[in-house]
């Protein structure tokens, strides 16, 4: 810290738990920064970022002070690559492929049992290459940002689910925050960091699933779009503003029979814009606090009474609300950051912004219907 004070009026310094924060008031000549500022900063052991843009050359540097834990790597894998066979499996029975068990048919021949169940599975890999590729996608944005800011976080744990109840076989992903988050810029880029990622890749996955999809002509439902689960049950999906531009801007008018990679794509949307409600502790939560602070609270109670209401619509929105609760410990209102007084830069907050418009742009009443 001894070099870079020189380049200080003043600061301040806050040790919180395995981190070193420098809250620092940067000298008019080296605010920029300057290039002997910039050279001092590449020897800082962390990261660092300025926190206005207003002119007033406020910087703030991190530094872990611990090294970083052994991660129990072995079972992020295998959660993950049991997420991807459950996935898998429901890939597969959305083709109407009659999957079972392995070994299940003839304990005595285990070779060919478990060579014809690959080849039952194999209708639903694409499927599951694109479901995971979002998820994983959307994880990873969250990590790779909040070790960005040298937070202790943990790799993705995925969920594996049984896709007879669940038919795209996962109920997601998560990371764990083990350190504390120091103001609302590092909050806002954790928050939509996840989002965006899995919004980019389920659109390139949405375009390669449409062009495989099929207009349906004089086809009658609730819906304009459907997924055939097996050729003979029918689940009609909702849209979205983006899902409506993309399916009229690829194929036209008409009622769309999904392929099921276009089913991974529409999921993907489904997911950034459950991820985005304005809520609680969902990344919406997270976001909608670093743009508005405080006065958050204010509309947390308003949200949630909106969230009850579409439950007439769809049930499942009432569920949602439930564990926006439990998420949030019985409050609606977003938790304060560390500095929740320091202010977010103006780009910055452009950006919160946009990101509640994707929530906009995502946002579908009534998903699923049958």
């Amino acid at each position: 810290m001894s070099s870079l004070s020189r380049f200080f009026v003043y600061w301040r310094t806050i040790v919180i738990r395995d981190r070193e924060i420098v809250d620092a008031v940067v000298h008019p000549e080296h605010r920029g920064p300057s290039a002997e500022l910039q050279e001092a900063l590449e020897t800082w052991p962390g990261p660092s970022y300025w926190a206005d843009d207003d002119g007033e050359g406020r910087l703030v540097l991190v530094r872990a002070l611990a090294k970083p834990r052994p991660e129990r790597w072995w079972l992020h894998t295998a959660l993950f690559l049991a997420t991807f066979g459950t996935v898998w499996m429901g890939g597969a029975l959305i083709a109407g492929s009659p999957v079972g068990i392995p070994f299940g048919r003839d304990l005595f021949l285990l070779g060919p049992s478990l060579v014809e169940w690959f080849q039952d599975l194999r209708p639903g890999l694409g499927f599951a290459v694109a479901l995971m590729g979002m998820l994983l996608a959307h994880e990873s944005g969250h990590y790779v940002l909040a070790r960005r800011y040298a937070i202790d976080t943990s790799p993705p744990y995925f969920l594996p689910f049984h896709p007879m109840i669940n038919i795209i076989g996962t109920l997601g992903a998560f990371i764990r925050l083990r350190s504390p988050i120091v103001d609302r810029r590092q909050l806002l880029d954790i928050g939509a960091a996840g989002p965006w990622a899995g919004f980019v890749v389920a659109m390139v996955i949405l375009v390669v699933g449409l062009l495989q999809s099929n207009v349906v002509l004089d086809a009658t439902g609730p819906t304009s779009q459907y997924i055939a689960i097996a050729s003979d049950r029918y689940i009609y999906l909702g849209d979205s503003p983006i899902m409506y531009g993309m399916r009229h801007l690829v194929l036209g008018e008409g009622t769309v029979a999904l392929s099921p990679v276009a089913f991974a794509g529409w999921i993907g949307l489904f997911v950034t814009m459950l991820n985005l409600l304005p809520m609680g502790q969902l990344d919406g939560g997270h976001v909608l606090y670093a743009v508005m602070g405080e006065r958050q609270r204010r509309l947390a109670p308003v949200l949630f009474v909106a969230v009850l209401l579409l439950a007439t619509v769809w049930l499942f929105w009432l569920f949602w609300a439930i564990l926006i609760l439990i998420l949030g410990r019985g409050r609606l209102s977003h938790p304060s950051v560390l500095d929740r007084h320091r202010p977010l830069p103006r780009l910055r907050r452009w950006f919160g912004w946009a990101t509640l418009l994707l929530f906009v742009a995502t946002f579908t009443p009534a998903p699923f219907q049958w």
